[in-house]
């Protein structure tokens, strides 16, 4: 198996990139192989000085690269040989088995939907969020940014998605799928909530138990968490905020260590036809590592397939 991994992407590239690849190395099985997309010379020079051989690594040169500046529809085609133009080029022909980069989110969505294209039947490729619980277990939320705006149909396909993640990837039989409202109730929420209720609801695809209130989230009561993107990402952002201020006052909780970024690395983009992990843009080489490693989970359970057989 081969794994792309964008080096000139995120915040603290291309050290962050290069350290975590080489941490990804040692915890790997010794048949995976990362391929390192960036400057050649950089690539190189980066794993001498921390002690690698560049040799156990594929460099793919790629000297461009899409800044978090760029217009993500514009920038693939704008710059052919940059990180995420090539990754999707080598993920399309499969010479790669999974890529995966901190870069420009907005590019690695378009790249995964114009270059590897969405499986047929889904109506919007969604990203997730790893939810810790309270008795050590994790939840899954999604979506938590890629679609702001949704209608049912797109919040179901959400819980197919998410149920299909879980059971694959984390292997969890029949996982249990909510929705993320405010109340339990069926006829509470919104116009968008009380008519993803009731398709959810009439469901045999998945295990659906209702509603669940945001004060619910970190309490197990789900596997998988439903939500539109907008509703995601403050969910999501808010506990990042909440981890943030906790370090800030030097309270260190092994619960609330959970919500640490590093721990998950990254997150596939569920309902395209490849493993394509995004990580976060200010991922250091822990969660570079783990971003990998993730990939390799990702790739290796065959998410990908296992999504496009259940829409075929």
């Amino acid at each position: 198996m081969k794994i792309g991994l964008d080096i000139l992407g995120g915040d603290f590239a291309p050290e962050a990139n290069i350290k975590g690849a080489i941490l990804a190395k040692q915890a790997l099985p010794s048949d995976v192989r990362i391929v390192c997309l960036g400057d050649k010379e950089v690539i190189s020079s980066g794993l001498i000085s921390h002690g690698a051989n560049p040799d156990d690594f594929e460099i793919v040169h790629a000297p461009d690269i899409i800044t978090m500046h760029d217009h993500p529809t514009r920038a693939i085609p704008q710059k052919p040989n940059s990180t995420i133009a090539i990754g999707f080029d080598l993920l399309a022909k499969k010479e790669i088995q999974a890529f995966a980069s901190t870069g420009n989110t907005g590019a690695m969505l378009v790249g995964s939907i114009y270059k590897i294209n969405t499986i047929p039947g889904i109506i919007r490729p969604c990203i997730t969020s790893a939810v810790p619980a309270i008795d050590g277990s994790t939840s899954i939320l999604l979506d938590v940014g890629s679609n702001a705006d949704c209608k049912a149909d797109v919040l179901y396909q959400f819980a197919v998605l998410g149920a299909l993640y879980v059971k694959n990837v984390f292997g969890k039989e029949n996982p249990r799928v909510a929705l993320l409202n405010i109340g339990e109730e069926e006829s509470k929420g919104n116009l968008l909530t009380v008519a993803a209720h009731k398709l959810m609801a009439e469901s045999d695809e998945i295990n659906f138990i209702g509603n669940i209130e945001g004060r619910d989230i970190f309490f197990a009561k789900a596997d998988v968490i439903v939500c539109d993107g907008f509703t995601g990402n403050v969910v999501l952002k808010e506990a990042e905020g909440i981890y943030t201020l906790m370090k800030m006052r030097g309270i260190s909780d092994p619960y609330f260590d959970r919500f640490n970024y590093e721990n998950y690395g990254g997150t596939p983009i569920l309902g395209v036809k490849g493993n394509v992990i995004i990580g976060h843009g200010i991922s250091n080489d822990i969660a570079v590592k783990n971003m990998i490693l993730h990939s390799y989970e990702v790739a290796k359970s065959g998410l990908s397939s296992r999504i496009n057989e259940a829409f075929s």
